[in-house]
């Protein structure tokens, strides 16, 4: 992912940094709880299109 995208990138709920995860090509809002999809490349940053993480799946962050 572009280290400028990342730099720019903020939760659309909160306005929160984001972590991305490589692995699972997600963007994590660890305030709201919110796991943001990148589908072919480009990040989905819509509640909608968010999934809920669990407490479990933050504290393995």
């Amino acid at each position: 992912m572009d280290v400028k995208l990342l730099e720019i990138l903020a939760c659309p709920l909160c306005k929160g940094k984001l972590e991305y995860s490589k692995g699972a090509q997600e963007f994590i809002c660890r305030f709201d709880r919110l796991a943001y999809p990148v589908k072919e490349g480009i990040p989905v940053m819509l509640e909608q299109e968010a999934r809920v993480l669990t407490l479990e799946e933050l504290d393995k962050r």
